[in-house]
Parts: C-alpha cells; structure tokens; sequence
C-alpha cells in the first residue's frame, strides 16, 4: 500500500465538533485550501450542533464528513466512545497523510488517539496550555494532555505554552510558537463586518434598548461551574444590574445546566437580556460594543484583548496565564462578591480600566493559520 504521507497533494483531516473549535481551525482550513500541496478533508462530529453550524456557514465550510454525534443528556463516555468508534472509521476511509486537531474538547482527544491507533501523525493546534489542575478545566485538562501525548507537531500559541510542553520533555523541533488562530478568525469576521453590515445586526435592537448604558457581555458554560458556581455567577450578574448605568447582554449556553439558572435569577430583570447564542459576526459584534466582558470561557480571553476590551474571568485557574500576567485578563472566581467587587472596580475606576484595556493582547497578530501550514507542509517534505 502507498504511504499517505507521500502522495500529493497530500490529504489533510481537519476534525473538530464544537464552535470554538470550529472559530479557530477554520482560518487554517481556509490556508490549506488555497495551497497546492494540500487536500483539505474537514470531518465534523458536531458535539455542538447549533453552535457548530452557525460557523459552518460563515465561514463557508462544508464538512466532508459530518458524524452527528450530539445527543440530549450525552454522558462524556457515551460521547467519547462514539467518537473513538465513528472517527477511526473516518481514517480508515481517508487514509490522511496527518490529521489536525485543535484545542482540548472530546472530539480532538479522541480524534488524536483514533489517529495514534492508526499510526497516523497528529498535529494540534493550540498546544501546550496547561492550569496544572486535572479539574479545572474539567474535562479539558486532561483532555490536553493526552493530545500532548500522541502530537507530532505542537502548534503552540504563546512562550508560556510552548514551555509549558518543553517542562514535559517534548522534544523542542516538535514545538512550534505560532500565535493563536483565534485572531486570524476575529480579524477576518471584523472585515467581513466592515463589507457587510448586515452580517451582524442581530444586536441592534438591544443597543438601541440600552443606549446610554454600559454593556456588560457575558458567556458561562464550564462544567466545573455547573450548580453552586452557576447561581453565585447568576446572583453576581443580577447584583451588577442592579446599577442603573449598566446593562447586561448574555447570550446563554444551551445546556440545560446554564439555562435553567440563569432564566430563573435574570429572566426578570429589564437591563439583562437573556438571549439565544449568537453566530459569529454577532458575537464578534458584542465583543465591539462591550465595556467589560465577564466570562469562563477560554476564547474570549483570548477574542476580547484583541478588541482592547479587560476580562474577568469567573474560574479558579486559566490555561491561559498569559493574559492575566499581561494584565488584559483577571481572575475573580465565581464567588458573588468576588465578582462583583472586581466587575465595580472596573466600572469605577478608570485608572483601573484602561490598564487592563491598553494591555498588550499576548495571542497572536492575525497569521498563525500561514505560519502552521508552512510548517506541515516542511514536515510532509521531510518525508
């Protein structure tokens, strides 16, 4: 049988399942596709259907392979079990010559452990981020390291994160700073924005309702908030409506876990809009118009910096360390008081704010997906 790695153009799998995945490989899709040397073959798992699609479409994708794997109340090994199952035979179909994955979600695990199984190289993207706490991000710590564990190629955003791979002994060729795809993704939204308005004007109902206040974007959706964390993330969210110069837009997670309670505490108040998630463009949108953004997710400590917008980042530990220590991002936890002290401070203080708003964004300059194709394209040619 021909080696797959020898014949050209060489066929690259592209596998991911959920929107932030799907944000930041599509940038890297899109510099495959327009090398000759590549064969871009995307295959989607959909571990987040809605979410996922909607960057399908702005994006221009269309999956060469779509497993529509999410169920309703999916446990993770339920999950990952299929995904193990239906990828492998994927690769069996293919016969890439290196398949890419991204980040820490089920599907890129599974993804890089039903590539190793088949002794095929695995390239990740977004290497080497590490909290040091196998539940904090929980499921996605370790899920990061099992991929570090079978990687050929280490795509790592910033020196923090390729130290961080180096600590571990990868050895140094295999690691590579790139920069974070996710900039290249919000650089080329923002100009699509600026071409056609009308990509984005899902929140222009809201911005003409809460004129003259200050927006508040916030996202939730960590497991390892779901319960307790959630409603003190609730109860801080209300006890910031409560002024009357802010107003709050959350676009709310579709996990039951997050919408539940957050409806029950906020779907009262007049100045918090509780709204479904938004595409791309739209959120991109909410990053521009947001004085502060309140979150635990990871991309936006990444996405919001960029836009010179300061984070409070409602988690106990980051993998992203490089925002805090730049000063764009901040810890608070998901105590109440916690977050509502730092968010008044924000909102008070102006010294305060605009140290974090001018802080030098530490993720990258908007050409990391060129800079990874390159460098597969160097390695395929090694042979």
């Amino acid at each position: 049988m021909t080696d797959p790695a020898k014949i050209l153009p060489a066929k690259i799998l592209v596998v991911f399942g959920t929107r932030p995945e799907a944000i930041k490989l599509f940038p890297v899709v899109a510099a495959l596709k327009a090398d000759p040397r590549f064969t871009p073959i995307v295959c989607v798992s959909a571990q987040h259907r809605q979410m996922l699609d909607q960057v399908l479409e702005i994006a221009g994708i269309v999956p060469d392979h779509d497993l529509d794997l999410m169920k309703p109340d999916q446990t993770l090994d339920g999950l990952t079990a299929a995904l193990l199952t239906e990828l492998g035979k994927v690769m069996d179909q293919v016969q890439p010559a290196r398949v890419v994955v991204q980040g820490d979600t089920a599907t890129a695990m599974a993804g890089a452990l039903a590539a190793y199984y088949r002794k095929i190289p695995v390239d990740h993207v977004e290497a080497g981020l590490r909290s040091y706490n196998i539940y904090h991000p929980w499921p996605e710590e370790v899920n990061r390291k099992i991929i570090g564990a079978i990687a050929s190629l280490h795509f790592a955003p910033t020196d923090v994160s390729a130290a961080a791979l180096l600590a571990e002994n990868v050895p140094a060729d295999r690691v590579h700073i790139t920069g974070n795809t996710v900039i290249d993704a919000l650089h080329w939204v923002r100009t699509r924005i600026f071409a056609k308005p009308s990509l984005a004007q899902d929140l222009a109902g809201l911005e003409t309702l809460f004129a003259g206040r200050r927006i508040i974007g916030v996202t939730s959706h960590r497991r390892e908030n779901f319960g307790g964390g959630m409603e003190n993330i609730a109860e801080a969210v209300a006890q910031i409506a409560a002024r009357s110069d802010v107003a709050v837009i959350f676009p709310v997670h579709l996990n039951p876990n997050v919408r539940q309670i957050m409806n029950q505490r906020l779907g009262k108040l007049s100045n918090v809009a509780l709204i479904e998630p938004l595409d791309y463009p739209n959120f991109v949108r909410l990053l521009s118009i947001a004085e502060i953004m309140l979150t635990d997710s990871g991309g936006v400590q990444e996405e919001a910096p960029a836009l010179g917008k300061p984070v409070l980042v409602m988690r106990e530990t980051t993998e992203r360390p490089e925002g805090v220590t730049a000063g764009t991002a901040k810890l608070v936890g998901t105590e109440t008081s916690v977050i509502v002290t730092e968010m008044f401070k924000l909102l008070d203080d102006k010294a305060a704010y605009e140290d974090m708003a001018r802080a030098h964004n530490p993720f990258g300059d908007g050409h990391t997906a060129s800079r990874i194709v390159e460098l597969i394209g160097n390695e395929i040619a090694k042979g």
